[in-house]
Parts: structure tokens; sequence; C-alpha cells
């Protein structure tokens, strides 16, 4: 499948906004077939994504980024959901001589340090993974939502994705509340990552992940030591 223009992306954005992110996935499955790919962080909004894209493809093809630096709850839901819908995830992993490079020159927790090793961590460990993960697909889904932080207050669904050759980038839970997210898990019954029950409601590496008083951002716990606008991992620019 060609290329997306921006026009025909902007008239993907008026038509999905107010549509079901179930019928977001099927119409994505149905058109881009094994060009799809879904990027997994087993959060609490890949669990919904994931639950959805599999009712509409069983085969679709799902990723998780394994940085080496998850937390064990972590890799327990990936094999919890593995048993659920009965099946392995791809799992993407750093460059060996890119990591003893980075290693090499930041020690293991560099990252503390400024916001440039921070990104450098983050570029060896997830971005290029993610590059590699790509090479090849026409488009891609993300969990990421408006609400989560002020980075992401103008998120659109649909957007060409210009780091990655411009494919289609899907963010079919943009619109939704939290609420939502946790109600659709209710009822579907879905396994979640343990930490959420002890205050982690956005889950990345463990040396950059804390738990979350109630009332504040709920990405306030990624990069804590980092201004507000600065947490983004690379991924998502």
């Amino acid at each position: 499948m060609a290329r997306l223009t921006f026009d025909e992306i902007q008239a993907l954005n008026e038509r999905m906004e107010h549509q079901p992110a179930a019928d977001i996935l099927a119409w994505a499955s149905a058109s881009f077939g094994a060009g799809l790919a879904f990027a997994s962080s087993f959060g609490a909004e890949d669990m919904v994504l994931l639950d959805l894209l599999l009712k509409s493809d069983r085969n679709a093809r799902v990723f998780m980024l394994d940085t080496g630096r998850l937390h064990q709850e972590t890799y327990d839901l990936v094999d919890a959901a593995g048993k659920r819908y009965g099946r392995t995830f791809e799992m993407l992993t750093p460059r060996t001589e890119a990591l003893e490079a980075l290693l090499k020159e930041q020690g293991p927790n560099g990252f503390y340090t400024s916001k440039e090793a921070r990104h450098a961590c983050c570029h060896v460990r997830k971005v290029e993974p993610l590059a590699r993960a790509l090479s090849g697909a026409e488009a891609w889904i993300t969990g990421q939502r408006r609400s989560q932080s002020s980075t992401r207050a103008d998120l659109r669904i649909a957007e060409r994705d210009m780091d990655h050759g411009g494919i289609l980038k899907l963010n079919p839970l943009a619109p939704w509340t939290e609420a939502q997210v946790w109600d659709y898990i209710r009822e579907q019954d879905l396994p979640v990552n343990a930490l959420h029950a002890k205050g982690y409601p956005s889950i990345g590496c463990a040396p950059c992940t804390r738990p979350v008083p109630p009332g504040e951002d709920i990405r306030s716990g990624r990069w804590w030591w980092e201004e507000p606008e600065h947490r983004e991992c690379g991924l998502h620019r």
C-alpha cells in the first residue's frame, strides 16, 4: 500500500475521531495486513489494544521493546498475555555492541546525570530497536492518549511518521480517558501489570519509573528528575 498523503491522513482523522477503537483497528488490519505492527509496552492502554486487535486478527504482529531494564512484573504480564491469547510475542533487544559502548561511556546509571545522557540510553535501548522493528512496516499502532501528559495533549489518531519513512502511525485510544481504559479492562477481565495496583499508572524501565501520588499527572513517575516537557523517550516525537 502506498504511503498516505497528509491530506489523506487529515481525512482519516476527521473520520476516525468519533469511531470506536475496535473499528479503527479492524480497518487497519484489513488495510495493511502483515504490514501492520503493534508496538506494545504491555501497559494498561496496550492491554486494551492487544485485546481489540487480536479480536480482529489473531495473527496480528505484536512486538515489545525489551530494554533489558524492565520490571519483573512486566515480564510476568507478557507470559500471562501469551497464555491468554495462545501465542508468543516478538521481543526486540538493544544491539550488543551499542549497549556495551553506552555502558562504557556512562556506566549503568549515567542516564540520571543529564537529559542528553538519558536520551542516549533511550536511543540505544528503545529508539534504534523500534527502527529495526518498523523496517518494512506500512503502519504501526501505539497506546498513546491525549490525557496522559502535556506532551500528548494535541495527539491525533492518525499521523504520518516521518521518523520511520512516512508510514502511518495510529493512536486509536487518543481520545480515551483513563476511566475508559480501566472500564474496558474490568469488563473484559484482562490481565494487567501488578505494579498498577502499587501506584504505577505508567510503567517503563525500572530505574526510570516510580509510583505516582493520587491526583498527579499519570506520567509524572516517568523520568521524574526532568522537566515535564522533556519526558518522552524519543519513540514519539
